[in-house]
């Protein structure tokens, strides 16, 4: 596309972008404008509103998207970190503020109105956290006085706390898992898993009793008594769909279910394309999660290793936990399939982290200059 002797940033872009990550960000996007169609038309006409109403919202979405994703990419890793800190500081602000001032959705303050629009703050904080404990776990490792890990956990007790009080316990388990993960992958100690996997498994138990919509949710689950009604109608249409599918349009359970273009698109998309189609977007995520761990093993700089695999495990295991939920192996969410459900604040969120793992894994120029500046002056070493 590019020839070597252009020069150029977007050219020296190309030929450095892992293209396998786009090509895979690329193909998320694409199922989610095809559910787009399929799903939301008749959650519109249920409500009063045009009928292609969240089918034009997607689509004017994801202009900002692609161009978050695209533009952050071009970003170097001393960039990303900083990017990361003014996002979480910007993301720390409004998560307060929708604390005192912000839209109460069923009982939770997670949203506030900027420019006429609803943002979740919570949403971008997760990349940028995920950078920033990064970063510490690196500076801690490069230098063992720095109390870099001591600083992550308080951050993370943080930001739990600004979750709890909202209440958001399906973001405040996804963001645990991940940063427990970094938090693994950074050399943590036997000694210190056990204690903070009491410590999450105490928060758990605590969450069970002071909440009551999640004692409903997990009693629910284990029982199966009481309003069930959207895990029981998307476990359904995904048995209904079978292996190929009732055909495009034929589906039945996003007449029934008022979040069926968000947390059950999953159960849209099994009812009317089949298991086949389900399983390929599957293994998108799958591939984006294993082909980023083997990156980030293979990357030599602390942070950009600690990062990246922070990143896929995000994308990871909010996928796993809204498919999961689709399947009922586990109590609901309400957490989105990234990049495949309707939500503004979600897909430029997650537009985002794509954009600082394709940054990240970029092949940087500098370093190959280095690698061959290296082996040149080994070849004229005298041997000893």
């Amino acid at each position: 596309m590019y020839n070597r002797s252009d020069r150029s940033a977007v050219a020296e872009w190309w030929r450095t972008i892992d293209r396998w990550f786009l090509a895979a960000f690329i193909v998320l996007i694409g199922f989610g404008v095809v559910l787009s169609f399929a799903a939301s038309p008749s959650v519109a006409d249920r409500i009063g509103l045009n009928t292609y109403h969240f089918v034009e919202r997607h689509a004017l979405f994801l202009i900002p998207a692609l161009a978050v994703m695209i533009g952050v990419s071009f970003l170097n890793p001393r960039q990303i970190r900083r990017l990361a800190l003014i996002v979480l500081v910007i993301s720390v602000v409004l998560m307060i503020m929708a604390l005192f001032f912000g839209v109460e959705v069923k009982g939770s303050r997670r949203w506030v109105r900027l420019l006429g629009l609803s943002l979740q703050p919570s949403e971008f904080m997760k990349p940028a956290f995920v950078i920033l404990c990064a970063w510490l776990f690196a500076e801690s490792k490069r230098r063992p006085e720095i109390p870099g890990s001591l600083i992550a956990m308080i951050m993370f007790g943080a930001m739990a706390a600004l979750l709890v009080a909202q209440p958001d316990l399906g973001q405040t388990v996804l963001l645990a898992g991940t940063w427990g993960a970094m938090f693994f992958i950074a050399g943590l100690s036997w000694l210190w898993i056990v204690v903070l996997g009491g410590v999450a498994g105490t928060g758990m138990l605590g969450a069970y009793f002071v909440f009551p919509h999640v004692a409903g949710r997990i009693n629910r689950f284990l029982t199966g008594e009481g309003d069930t009604y959207q895990v029981d109608t998307g476990r359904e249409a995904i048995i209904g769909g079978g292996w190929l599918g009732k055909g495009p349009g034929e589906g039945t359970v996003k007449r029934i279910l008022p979040d069926s273009h968000t947390d059950f698109v999953f159960s849209v998309l099994a009812e009317e394309y089949g298991i086949i189609l389900c399983s390929v977007l599957v293994a998108v995520f799958a591939f984006i999660v294993l082909r980023g761990l083997l990156k980030a093993m293979r990357d030599q700089d602390p942070f950009q290793r600690f990062a990246i695999s922070g990143l896929v495990i995000l994308i990871g295991l909010q996928s796993t936990i809204n498919i999961a939920v689709n399947l009922q192996l586990m109590p609901a969410k309400g957490m989105t399939l990234p990049f495949v459900s309707y939500g503004g604040s979600s897909m430029i969120a997650v537009a985002l982290t794509a954009g600082m793992l394709l940054a990240l894994t970029r092949r940087r120029p500098e370093s190959r200059a280095g690698r061959v500046q290296f082996h040149a002056a080994s070849r004229f070493q005298p041997a000893s």
